[in-house]
């Protein structure tokens, strides 16, 4: 893996490593674990868990106290938590929430425990991990009337879509753990391919619920890679492109490690190398992610300088090593059109191959026919259509252009002309009627790629 895991959730205070647990993280290191975050659910295993985080400068303790034991949470051990919260290495409240399983508290006396340690988190400033089994209303509307302000993670999550909808509706991440790796985790897996990078989590919740092919034995951190790749396939990314969206996002939530904040002007997702060579756009696209993060599957994309073409070369090195090297960052390809058309060159002299992600306004950018300086050197076109008229374009794009619709329409036309391969895109959101822009996709004999929302890449 290029980049490292970070598993946000296990058990090392636990009993199943008394023996061996310096040998267990030992493991974990070399399997590419960076940090890990151990989770407290009762008064001795947060003690526990504590000591475990000074003696291993990668392990962070969470501390709170499971439903399990929520009538445990007297005066004396809310205060105790509270002042384990002053502690430079505690980086959330958890595991905290409801289990009406088994149901060794009482309904009521889980519920009020998990009010008064989400008080916890609003005083403290700090992100809860949340525990939820058989408790999805009780959860969902206790999390929406008491923690407005913070955030947090549903861990190991089981519960179904509508659920995870509403959790990521309210700002929370999902953690995915072992049982999305199993045969009957068919449900789990449609969530695991919803949930948008941005609020995506990986952990172990160790010593349970180890993944296939270690189902049977007792999980540890460096089993992640097994839940890792399998969340990798789901979402038809790399191993490594997990391991930076999971990381970014825990090191964002829990405030460990460091962040840079150096942007990136080549990233890979899967086989393609992308060019991040302009944040600049002739649109305002209300659906564009770059209103919201700077952050592309892991990679930030917020340029403090356009690079040169010289820079850009430097940073492909061989672009036969890619399946295609591909324009597409947080703006509009050709309004740097004179470096498309050098870089393209180099790339295409190298035996590499070249698409251009674009909104179709390079012709109106320009102020001629740009597409015949493209032949030759770009083997294919991925154009934002992403409405069905000029009026909704218009309202939807907030184009610098008037006509700009029409525009692109002439311009996807006139690209068959020049380009191998044309395709157009809209995103899949409520204001564009889908099936519009299929019918304009086989009038102008181009084939129509559906983006859903949030999905980028």
């Amino acid at each position: 893996m290029q980049k490292q895991l970070i598993d946000t959730h296990c058990h090392l205070e636990m009993v199943d490593y008394e023996k061996d647990r310096d040998v267990i993280i030992r493991r974990a290191r070399q399997s590419g674990i960076e940090y890990i975050i151990n989770a407290g659910s009762d008064i001795q295993g947060n003690i526990k868990g504590l000591k475990i985080s000074n003696i291993y400068p990668e392990v962070y303790p969470a501390v709170g106290i499971h439903p399990h034991d929520a009538k445990t949470l007297n005066g004396d051990v809310f205060t105790e938590i509270r002042n384990w919260l002053k502690l430079p290495k505690v980086i959330a409240i958890g595991e905290i929430g409801l289990d009406y399983h088994y149901l060794h508290s009482s309904r009521e006396i889980q519920i009020d425990a998990f009010k008064k340690q989400i008080e916890l988190a609003k005083d403290s400033a700090l992100p809860i991990i949340v525990h939820s089994r058989e408790a999805k209303n009780d959860t969902l509307r206790i999390l929406q009337t008491e923690a407005s302000g913070i955030s947090g993670v549903l861990h190991c999550f089981s519960g179904d879509m509508d659920m995870a909808e509403k959790a990521l509706n309210l700002g929370f991440y999902i953690s995915i753990a072992g049982p999305v790796t199993f045969k009957n985790a068919k449900k789990l897996r449609e969530i695991a391919r919803f949930i948008p990078d941005e609020r995506l989590l990986i952990e172990t919740d160790a010593p349970y619920l180890s993944p296939v092919p270690m189902r049977g034995r007792r999980n540890e951190p460096s089993f992640l890679q097994h839940t890792a790749q399998v969340l990798a396939d789901i979402r038809c990314v790399g191993i490594s492109d997990i391991a930076r969206i999971t990381s970014l996002n825990a090191m964002k939530l829990f405030k460990i490690g460091q962040i840079s904040d150096s942007a990136e002007i080549t990233y890979k997702i899967r086989n393609s190398l992308y060019l991040n060579i302009t944040n600049r756009c002739t649109n305002q696209c209300s659906f564009c992610v770059k209103f919201h993060t700077s952050y592309i599957k892991g990679h930030n994309l917020r340029l403090k300088h356009e690079p040169s073409a010289e820079e850009i070369i430097k940073a492909i090195s061989d672009p036969t090593a890619y399946e295609e090297i591909v324009f597409c960052g947080l703006g509009e390809p050709l309004l740097r059109l004179d470096i498309v058309k050098k870089i393209s060159e180099w790339v295409t002299q190298m035996d590499g191959k070249i698409r251009i992600n674009t909104n179709g306004h390079g012709n109106l950018i320009h102020g001629r026919n740009i597409l015949p300086e493209l032949k030759g050197i770009v083997d294919s076109l991925s154009i934002s259509l992403d409405a069905e008229d000029e009026k909704k374009y218009q309202a939807l794009c907030k184009p610098v252009y008037k006509n700009a619709f029409q525009a692109v329409l002439s311009f996807i036309k006139e690209a068959k002309e020049y380009i191998p391969e044309v395709k157009i895109t809209v995103v899949d959101i409520p204001e564009i009627n889908i099936d519009k822009c299929r019918s304009i996709a086989e009038e102008l004999g181009v084939e129509l790629r559906i983006r859903k929302f949030n999905v980028v890449g």
